[in-house]
């Protein structure tokens, strides 16, 4: 019997997310993993009626950088609430000369350019899981991604979609060569985080759709290129209209969703039967 206290739906993002969530009805979890800890604690409660979960995907004060996020961890813990669609929201760079600053993007693709990230949960680490081969053609949901779109246009913003999400290892941004090979790639978008959370979450049959709000031109936004004081205070300007497309997102999604089956459940449920451990990774 499915527990209807259980979040089916999460929000992957900054702190500012909270404010979505109904007066006195938040709380904090601890779920423990067989990969170590999360980011930090899960806050659960309750969104136009339903419940919700919340992660902070930098973990408490933007501690983690991006290639620190145990993102095995987050996903796995959120999968095993109960959650079946997930809204990452996320700071990008625009490649592109069409896409300008101060948009929303709903990628639907996304160049894996990490280097040290654990990305797969039927990588060895779970003897018991198994092997698993996902089929990444389209790493978001592309019923979540046409529906973040339609909604956000809704409200009046800019949503530039379809468009591929270069991710780097960060934490450093690129430097001018690596920005020109990107977009002569064909990259629209560049971001640190994006991977590999979408093809965890499509591994353990979880819906993702990110939502990208874009703070710069990367390395041509200024003489000196791209800021990380210019990227946060970009974001905290537009923070009431991120959490107003993120409210509006979450609430078109149906109660009734059903995530696409990309891995056997009976794979998943190995996975999610794996005890958790204290360490890491």
């Amino acid at each position: 019997m499915i527990d209807d206290r259980r979040p089916r739906m999460a929000v992957i993002g900054g702190s500012g997310v909270y404010a979505l969530l109904a007066e006195q009805s938040a709380r904090e979890v601890e779920v423990p993993t067989p990969f170590g800890p999360p980011s930090g604690p899960i806050t659960l409660g309750v969104l136009d009626g339903r419940p919700i979960a919340f992660l902070a995907r930098h973990g408490t004060g933007h501690s983690l950088p991006p290639g620190a996020i145990n993102y095995r961890a987050n996903i796995w813990a959120l999968a095993k609430l109960g959650v079946r669609a997930v809204i990452g929201s996320a700071a990008v760079g625009s490649l592109n000369s069409g896409i300008a600053p101060d948009a929303f993007a709903v990628p639907d693709q996304l160049v894996d350019h990490t280097k040290h990230r654990r990305d797969s949960f039927f990588d060895g680490t779970l003897p018991d899981a198994g092997v698993s081969h996902l089929p990444a053609a389209d790493p978001y949901c592309p019923v979540l991604v046409a529906l973040a779109v339609d909604t956000v246009r809704g409200l009046g913003e800019q949503v530039h979609s379809p468009c591929t999400t270069a991710v780097i290892e960060g934490p450093r941004f690129a430097t001018r060569a690596e920005s020109r090979w990107l977009r002569s790639t064909g990259a629209d978008l560049v971001n640190m985080s994006q991977y590999p959370e979408a093809v965890l979450a499509a591994e353990l049959n979880i819906g993702l759709v990110s939502l990208a709000f874009v703070t710069d031109r990367d390395t041509e936004d200024s003489a000196d290129g791209v800021e990380a004081s210019v990227v946060f205070e970009r974001m905290r300007r537009a923070e009431p209209r991120i959490r107003a497309a993120l409210l509006a997102v979450a609430v078109a999604i149906d109660d009734n969703y059903v995530p696409r089956m990309l891995t056997d459940p009976d794979a998943v449920d190995r996975v999610l039967a794996a005890l958790p451990t204290g360490r890491a990774g």
